[in-house]
This record gives C-alpha cells, structure tokens and sequence, in this order.
C-alpha cells in the first residue's frame, strides 16, 4: 500500500467521520415510542413493577394510568417522564406531558444524553 496515495484520502475520511459524530451530538431530533408517566411509578418509587399497577390497586386515585401520573406528580413530588421499556427519560415540557399523560405516544424531540432529558418538539397520542 502506498502511503503517499491514501494519505490525503485518510484524512478526508477522518474529517467526514469527525463531522458525522459533531452531528450527532449535537443533538438531531429523533422519534420516541413510549408511554408517559410519572417519575415516582417509573422509578420504582413505590412501585415494584415500573408501573401504575401497586396505585391503582388503592382505588383512591382513580381508576386509569393517567389518573396515577397526574396524582403522582400534584401529590407525591414526582415530574412526567417517558417510559421506553425500561429506560426512562425526563421531559423538558411538563405541560404538554401533562396533556398526555398515562398515553402512548409518540414523542420527538432531542435526547441530551449528559442529563437524560429529551427537549420535547412534538408529543402525538398512538394506538
């Protein structure tokens, strides 16, 4: 192989992939598949199963997901979070977490990796 030759192509690569990677982590919107609930069910703060289940056995709450987030964040000091099997991310827009809560949703929006915290763009309620 002939160093002369590649050398200037090597170094255009590493520049490309050295873009490729700034991109990246700079934060591109991308497309989030969950459900949005609370920081103290998603957390386990009392619950066992990473879900409304242990609270709404209590009946004092209400009887449906989104009852439980929203008791759980006016009540016991919890935020709205999305649930994406067993991550759990923080939301920058609590209002509009709040609008969907205890629903599937679709969620887009730029994941900060530093702090887990996506800067929510759009929230749409799936089936």
């Amino acid at each position: 192989m002939n160093a002369k030759r590649w050398g200037p192509r090597f170094g255009l690569m590493l520049a490309l992939l050295a873009g490729f990677g700034l991109r990246a982590a700079s934060g591109a919107a991308q497309t989030f598949l969950g459900e949005i609930g609370d920081s103290q069910c998603a957390l386990n703060v009392h619950s066992l199963s990473r879900s409304h289940e242990e609270m709404l056995k209590n009946k004092k709450i209400g009887g449906t997901a989104a009852d439980c987030a929203r008791y759980c964040v006016k009540n016991l000091g919890g935020v709205y979070v999305l649930q994406v099997k067993d991550k759990v991310y923080k939301l920058d827009n609590q209002e509009l977490a709040e609008k969907n809560a205890g629903l599937k949703v679709k969620l887009v929006g730029t994941l900060n990796p530093a702090n887990n915290t996506i800067a929510v763009r759009s929230i749409e309620p799936r089936s």
